[in-house]
């Protein structure tokens, strides 16, 4: 057998951080052809001042601007996008977290369309087609935010 020696490996320290929470309310919503997802499920948090929570998506989105890795890593990482026609199937999972704005959604989604499909974060915006549920489970006891990240140019959650 072969072997190809690659060099040394960078190693890096753990910067995993943790914080343990609890289940506060379950706020369901259902949004109607042609909403924005970000709009709607970010305006629902603020008004009823979730700052940290899960986001379960399930429905269709009528068109959808697709994050679907980076085009660019260095000097800080640009974004590759990819348009999404539908109407198509969509499911997501995300989190909500507060920056100095309010609460702010973060979501990847699988979207799909007969052959075509499409696994991403939709953060160029996402319209719905005919209907999508969502389903938002508040976290209590925790003081994640989201700040910007002056490496990336992000703003990455913070604990």
């Amino acid at each position: 057998m072969d072997s190809t020696v690659l060099g040394p490996v960078e190693h890096r320290e753990p910067i995993m951080e943790y914080q343990v929470g609890r289940p506060g309310r379950v706020i369901v919503m259902r949004l109607s052809e042609g909403e924005d997802l970000y709009e709607s499920i970010e305006t629902v948090a603020k008004k009823e001042d979730i700052r940290a929570a899960a986001v379960l998506i399930t429905g269709g989105f009528r068109k959808a601007n697709v994050v679907v890795g980076p085009k660019r890593e260095k000097p800080k990482i640009e974004p590759k996008f990819k348009d999404f026609s539908g109407p198509g199937e969509v499911l997501g999972v995300g989190t909500i977290y507060s920056d100095d704005e309010g609460p702010k959604m973060h979501i990847h989604t699988a979207i799909g369309k007969g052959d075509e499909t499409l696994i991403g974060c939709p953060r160029g915006g996402a319209e719905v087609f005919l209907i999508l549920e969502v389903t938002i489970i508040e976290i209590e006891g925790i003081t994640a935010t989201r700040k910007l990240d002056e490496s990336t140019g992000f703003k990455l959650l913070k604990l």
